[in-house]
């Protein structure tokens, strides 16, 4: 047995245990077993806080993702977690104190509170739309990576099942509490594994100044932090992050979950500040990739292929770093699509009281229904980087709508809420599947500007008011 796998199974085996142990947290912690299941009881401390987002933004499009990028875009590919980290530091300034304020459970019920019922089914739709497509990339880059480092042991698609069994069970058994536990370990073990890979990758190709040699004089752009992507697709990504933050429900219900608003606001300071760096160092491996390795068919194996090339030792704790990368961002997102399904459609169906062990049960039901539906799209996704960000730029219309709501209560009316959500999912759906009627660099800003001209209509045209999200 090799070391990787030893290495591989006794993280796995570790985090299956915090998994079991969390079932004791949630029978004998407050708050009930169903609310310690979905939101940890709101009792979640500062460092579960920053644990979660840290590890719901470094994950697999912030690894395996970057390095994709920058193995023909260079070093900027690492403002993914850049712009990440700003999203995260403004949520924890500007709206998730608020968050944490309100006695709900999903950004969709905020919805309905500030507009009504069909602009709460719109907001649920897209919401599942995001986070599917990113739960999905979490599976390429755990069949990437492990059919790379394991070749005799798993094909890419068996890496993808693999890896899905993990984000289940880790899900299913233990919830919220295992999610915030096991993050721990997650961002402890990437950041280790990074470092160490990335230092011993530099080592063995010479250093930076060797590499620099491999590429052409005139291209420039391998290590500066712009030109690579383009200042237009750095901004993309900021608005992109700042976007998504103050509205995905994955994101929301790190606040929800929050002991009170101050650990809340903390929590995602710390949380935004360790994941700034992440996207940057791992950009390096990608560019590594590309000296090394100019003709990869698969874009998507460039940090693969690095990592084969380390010593058994150091490619084991890599292995087990970017494996956790995976992990820790697919049960955040697993458990944000369980919360929004129990909560805005189970139980709008279904409209009997539900027992908590019935509750529980559709909870782990709608884990593994989801789970299966986004595998079905990992094995028709490409590019993980383009795939998440154009998903995400979904999100411009619930976060005008609550940032507006929040600061500017008088300019939020009623009428806004359905069509903008519902314009951002057809905006998208445009973009995605009728390329040629794309205008701009990204789809981030057809969405904030057709976003903001229904917004500005219903304010002229209009005259009732929203309900507040914060009562005054």
């Amino acid at each position: 047995m090799s070391i990787q796998l030893i290495i591989l199974a006794v993280y796995a085996a570790v985090l299956l245990g915090i998994s079991w142990y969390s079932t004791k947290i949630q029978r004998t912690a407050k708050g009930g077993k169903v609310l310690n299941y979905l939101l940890a009881g709101r009792n979640m401390p500062v460092i579960l806080v920053a644990a979660m987002i840290t590890g719901l933004a470094v994950g697999g499009a912030s690894t395996v993702g970057v390095a994709q990028t920058a193995y023909t875009k260079g070093f900027s590919a690492g403002w993914y977690n850049g712009a990440w980290g700003i999203g995260g530091i403004c949520a924890g300034l500007f709206v998730i104190g608020h968050f944490r304020k309100m006695k709900v459970r999903t950004v969709s019920e905020m919805m309905e509170t500030m507009f009504d019922s069909k602009t709460r089914v719109a907001s649920v739709i897209s919401q599942l739309i995001v986070m599917i497509s990113i739960t999905a990339m979490q599976y390429v880059a755990g069949g990437a990576i492990l059919a790379a480092l394991l070749p005799d042991i798993f094909t890419f698609k068996a890496g993808m099942m693999a890896s899905a069994a993990i984000f289940i069970f880790i899900t299913v058994v233990g919830g919220y509490w295992a999610s915030g536990l096991t993050n721990v370990i997650n961002v402890v073990i990437i950041y280790i594994g990074i470092v160490v890979a990335l230092i011993k990758t530099l080592s063995m190709s010479g250093g930076i100044a060797t590499i620099k040699q491999a590429f052409e004089p005139t291209q420039t752009f391998w290590f500066d932090p712009i030109s690579g992507l383009g200042l237009a697709v750095v901004i993309a990504y900021i608005f992109v992050m700042i976007t998504m933050t103050m509205s995905i429900q994955a994101v929301a219900q790190i606040g929800f979950a929050a002991k009170d608003e101050n650990t809340a606001k903390k929590g995602f300071l710390l949380g935004g500040i360790l994941i700034l760096p992440a996207g940057f160092l791992c950009s390096y491996f990608g560019i590594a990739a590309a000296a090394q390795f100019p003709n990869l068919k698969n874009a998507a194996m460039a940090l693969p292929q690095i990592v084969t090339q380390l010593p058994a030792a150091v490619g084991g704790i890599f292995l087990a770093a970017l494996w956790a990368a995976d992990i820790s961002t697919a049960v955040g997102l697993l458990m944000g699509c369980s919360t929004l399904a129990n909560e805005d459609i189970v139980k709008r169906i279904y409209k009997k009281p539900m027992t908590p062990a019935g509750e529980m049960l559709v909870s782990r039901v709608v884990v593994l229904f989801i789970s299966l539906l986004s595998f079905g799209l990992a094995l028709t996704a490409t590019g993980i980087l383009s795939v998440v960000t154009t998903a995400l730029a979904i999100l411009a219309a619930p976060t005008l709508l609550i940032i507006s709501n929040i600061y500017f209560p008088s300019l939020c009316r009623k009428a806004a809420g359905f069509w903008m959500i519902t314009a951002s999912v057809i905006i998208w759906a445009i973009w995605t599947y009728l390329p040629q009627f794309r205008i701009g660099p990204h789809l981030i800003f057809a969405e904030w500007a057709i976003c903001l001209a229904i917004f500005i209509f219903t304010i002229i045209f209009t005259k009732e008011r929203a309900g507040l999200l914060i009562k005054e």
